[in-house]
């Protein structure tokens, strides 16, 4: 491994307090906390955000960065809860991070999540017709193989999760996220077992396994992202096989924000970067102005 993982996550875990020190939750939204909703009693837990008073809702389901080594459901609440605000409930769940838990342990918990929402839609107020899906950096990685596999049966058959009967993602926002996973060899080194590299790497493509049926997509970086370059590996084939998608860089020469900018509650880019996805939703929901 090509960094010290206790120095990354102690880092990452300072940077993210400073950005969120002195938020306070929304008094609009209301939210349950830590809801168990797999066999892990310290990482499968999970929060739902939904505005005050809203009946059914379509769902957003965040999908956290942090390199598959780092993050939780607490470093992003304030992102989510600003997403619940704009009309949508809002799953924020933890899952178990790399190098503890290898692949496919952050798919098996995402997977348990949307079963959690197929579950749970009457007593939440879930709209199973209007489920979408966020993910940043790593995570943006993780919410484009997983519409992957939803959406491609000969990929579905060699992956070692298998999705929830009738689950569908009306859309889904990859931000600042990782794609050329075809070529880059430390991610397989922090994510894959060890003695399975070879076997497992394919699982872990997405440029060539993306068919006509991959969910619209909002893509978004930043001038400062270091990933800035990332969407240019999978967009050729979204034109290829006709997907719906809106792709936006944020800042220019002079204001460069920084990787992941969108979820700095403070940042007026970041607010618009986000207003720009949830628009990207609701134009996808049809019935929304």
């Amino acid at each position: 491994m090509q960094f010290d993982v206790k120095d990354f996550r102690e880092g990452c875990l300072k940077n993210d307090t400073e950005r969120d020190r002195g938020l306070t939750d929304p008094a609009d939204i209301e939210h349950f906390d830590d809801i168990l909703y797999g066999g892990d009693s310290e990482w499968n837990l999970l929060d739902v955000y939904r505005p005050k008073g809203a009946r059914k809702l379509p769902v957003i389901v965040n999908f956290h960065g942090g390199a598959w080594v780092y993050g939780s459901k607490l470093t992003y609440r304030y992102y989510c809860m600003y997403l619940a605000q704009q009309g949508f409930a809002v799953v924020n769940p933890s899952y178990r991070l790399a190098p503890e838990n290898r692949f496919p342990a952050q798919f098996e918990d995402i997977n348990t999540v949307f079963e959690f929402v197929l579950s749970n839609a009457e007593k939440y107020g879930f709209d199973t017709d209007s489920i979408f899906a966020v993910g940043d950096s790593a995570g943006g990685m993780g919410i484009a193989l997983y519409s992957v596999l939803l959406t491609n049966g000969e990929f579905a058959s060699r992956f070692p999760v298998k999705p929830p009967e009738g689950l569908r993602l009306r859309g889904v926002g990859l931000n600042c996220g990782f794609y050329s996973t075809e070529t880059d060899d430390q991610l397989n080194e922090i994510l894959l077992p060890p003695n399975r590299l070879e076997e497992q790497r394919p699982l872990l493509f997405i440029r060539s396994n993306i068919t006509a049926d991959f969910p619209p997509c909002f893509i978004m970086t930043s001038t400062g992202d270091f990933l800035v370059n990332e969407p240019q590996y999978i967009i050729p084939v979204l034109e290829e096989k006709g997907v719906r998608y809106v792709c936006k860089v944020y800042g220019d020469e002079e204001v460069k924000p920084p990787h992941v900018f969108h979820c700095d509650q403070r940042s007026s880019i970041g607010r618009q970067a986000n207003d720009d996805e949830v628009g990207f939703f609701k134009g996808l929901l049809g019935a929304w102005e």
